[in-house]
């Protein structure tokens, strides 16, 4: 196919949709902020912009993030394509899904007052414009499935933690209460985190025992696989 004929095929809008979790030592969040433009203009929405010319899909994502946000160098993954003829009213639009898990309190102050965007706890999500609450959901989803074949979440952590805080990280996560007993002995059996002689004393005179993860040691059990179901 020659350049010219490029003139006879449709040009269609690309935008980007950033979806940012969050935890927050006790509850899993969604970053989102109020539509600037019509239409839906006011309603609740993703990160969302346009890819420019010049630009790569990650390279727009990161763009549209700092943005609306402040935030910046967060590793985001590049989920999947929205591409419904009518997903936006205005023009046709695909968009590009991306997600990312971060740790609230260390990008805090890069959220300042200058930005609109609010941290929603994920089982209080206001309805989303377009199909915002779609993405939402497929990213979740996604999420928690990773949840239960990757060591997802331990940076979102204290290097030192104790094992109740890395159940509710968990819980926030999968979004259900998991029995104490069971968690610490699947823990204990994947083998990736390695009990200190320390302990937490903040909740009780007699202290509970302190955690690190151990990278070297998941690497090196990762041929007999991951598996955190519950």
């Amino acid at each position: 196919m020659g350049i010219n004929n490029y003139k006879n095929e449709d040009k269609l809008i690309v935008a980007v949709d950033c979806i940012i979790f969050g935890f927050d030592k006790e509850k899993l969040k969604v970053l989102l902020i109020q539509r600037a433009f019509e239409p839906e203009k006011g309603k609740w929405s993703l990160m969302g912009g346009f890819l420019k010319k010049n630009e790569t899909l990650n390279e727009a994502a990161q763009r549209v993030l700092k943005n609306l946000t402040g935030l910046s160098d967060i590793y985001m993954e590049q989920l999947e394509a929205y591409s419904e003829v009518d997903r936006d009213p205005a023009e046709r639009t695909i968009s590009i899904a991306f997600s990312a898990l971060i740790n609230i309190e260390e990008h805090d102050k890069e959220l300042q007052q200058q930005y609109s965007a609010q941290w929603f706890s994920i089982d209080s999500v206001p309805h989303l414009i377009l199909d915002h609450d779609l993405m939402l959901e497929r990213a979740m989803r996604r999420l928690r499935y990773k949840t239960t074949t990757q060591p997802v979440g331990f940076e979102l952590l204290p290097e030192k933690f104790t094992m109740l805080q890395l159940q509710r990280l968990y819980e926030a996560i999968l979004g259900k209460k998991l029995d104490k007993r069971n968690f610490v002995s699947k823990i204990n059996s994947l083998k990736i985190v390695k009990r200190l002689e320390e302990k937490d004393r903040t909740s009780s005179k007699k202290g509970s025992f302190l955690y690190q993860f151990d990278e070297a040691r998941y690497r090196k059990n990762l041929v007999s696989g991951f598996d955190l179901r519950f």
